[in-house]
């Protein structure tokens, strides 16, 4: 759903007054251009198996970002303990494949020695902000 949006039309969504999408969405999509950008760092770096755990965290996290958006409709619809259980677990999700991210991009930084190693230390910053702000996010849910 997210994923199928133009950029213009992501941040409008993002702005309007509704529920969601809101942070969580952000930051899971925050968290998928760090990993982009690691993907883009592991190719220079001839890191194989680094960019196939880029992919594969580019793919969860904007099927997250969708998950965020769902779950919090969903608990804005029905309070329950169910609902509230997803708002919580979603954004600790999200937290968490953040900070797999910035240890992938730390790891593919080592390696480089070319200004694209200024993408690699972008996508640990990108994904660090990501974690913190979901981790953020999980506790204020509960």
């Amino acid at each position: 759903m997210l994923n199928q949006l133009r950029v213009a039309e992501l941040l409008a969504a993002l702005g309007e007054r509704t529920p969601a999408p809101a942070s969580g969405a952000a930051a899971a999509l925050t968290a998928a251009m760090a990993a982009a950008l690691a993907e883009l760092a592991a190719r220079f770096a001839g890191d194989e198996e680094a960019i196939v755990q880029a992919q594969a965290a580019v793919v969860r996290l904007v099927e997250l970002a969708d998950e965020d958006v769902a779950a919090y409709t969903a608990f804005m619809a029905e309070r329950t303990d169910e609902t509230r259980a997803r708002i919580v677990a979603v954004p600790e999700e999200i937290a968490a494949r953040a900070d797999e991210v910035a240890l992938l991009a730390e790891h593919v930084l080592g390696q480089l020695r070319s200004s694209v190693a200024g993408d690699a230390e972008a996508a640990v910053e990108l994904a660090g902000a990501a974690a913190r702000v979901a981790r953020r996010l999980g506790e204020l849910n509960v």
